[in-house]
């Protein structure tokens, strides 16, 4: 069974462990292959975590979760240096990043301070404990959960910075009324998460990925992307649009949604359905707009006000 074939095993296997979700699970697929974070936003009870630890285990790599709370601290994230009284030296405790699935739960219930421990890990696969740099493992794969409905006590926004570096944001809906009762039958005698076992490895992900950059992107659809990204900075709506690593992370997004659609080539619809997912969390509103105007419609305009080109299905 070759890597893309187990892929397709592994995103049927979550499908059938987490219903309801199949947009969902295929973006966070998306994502993964694309090397890049996801964070995921819906109202507590609809599988967020459920979510990431199923990918975990699906997945046949090292995983790790952290619980933000206020009192977490950036050392908790990365690690420590401590005086060991027994060798009478430093010693260095490696943090849970260390590892190639991290589950950054309730991310915005962490201090700005803690969140931006992120930073350089999420951007260079590496972090740096009193001085020591310390490599991570790859793959290296942050799905952070939040709240959409927290009350401000006790939330800490993500500051763009942090946001910028998670390739996708994503919104997951409630189940259907049908998909709701197959849950419950589903999980009535037993949870199917028990019965998963590991269909990827970390050498096949790190393939993937190798595989996805290989997906050609013509002029013509490049030009479609970097149009999309211009227009969210002209958008009278948006205060500051995004920015080129936006525009890197839409490319490499939209390979990665090509290569899931079993294509090595990227058509403007793969960008056209990606580019959401990529924007609504990067760009900020007037003052104005943010009052009056939600991001999701902000981006839907961005998106449609630029013409998709007819090169499509032609290209081969």
């Amino acid at each position: 069974m070759d890597t893309f074939q187990r892929l397709t095993q592994a995103k049927e296997t979550v499908n059938r462990t987490i219903i309801g979700q199949k947009d969902a699970i295929d973006l966070v697929f998306v994502a993964l292959i694309a090397g890049g974070h996801v964070i995921l936003e819906s109202v507590p009870g609809s599988g967020k975590t459920k979510i990431a630890k199923t990918f975990a285990k699906v997945i046949d790599g090292q995983f790790s979760r952290i619980q933000f709370t206020p009192d977490v601290l950036p050392s908790d994230v990365t690690g420590i240096r401590f005086f060991n009284p027994k060798t009478q030296d430093f010693e260095l405790l490696r943090g849970p990043v260390e590892t190639n699935i991290l589950l950054a739960d309730e991310i915005n219930r962490a201090t700005p301070r803690t969140q931006s421990s992120l930073l350089e890990v999420m951007e260079e696969q590496q972090t740096t404990i009193d001085g020591t740099t310390v490599k991570i493992p790859s793959p290296f794969f942050v799905i952070a959960t939040q709240n959409p409905i927290e009350s401000s006590q006790g939330t800490f926004p993500l500051p763009e910075a942090q946001l910028d570096r998670f390739l996708m944001k994503i919104t997951m809906n409630y189940p259907t009324l049908e998909q709701e009762k197959e849950i419950l039958l589903n999980q009535r005698t037993n949870d199917p998460f028990d019965e998963i076992l590991p269909l990827l490895s970390a050498d096949a992900i790190n393939s993937l990925q190798q595989q996805v950059r290989q997906v050609n992107l013509s002029d013509i659809v490049l030009d479609y992307l970097l149009q999309l990204v211009r227009q969210t900075r002209k958008h009278q709506a948006i205060e500051l649009g995004v920015g080129s690593r936006a525009a890197l992370a839409l490319m490499r997004a939209g390979q990665a949604h090509a290569f899931m659609n079993g294509r090595d080539f990227v058509k403007p619809h793969d960008i056209k359905v990606i580019a959401r997912f990529v924007f609504e969390h990067r760009i900020i509103l007037t003052m104005d707009s943010s009052i009056r105007r939600d991001k999701s419609e902000v981006v839907r305009e961005v998106i449609e006000s630029v013409e998709v080109p007819v090169e499509a299905g032609s290209m081969r």
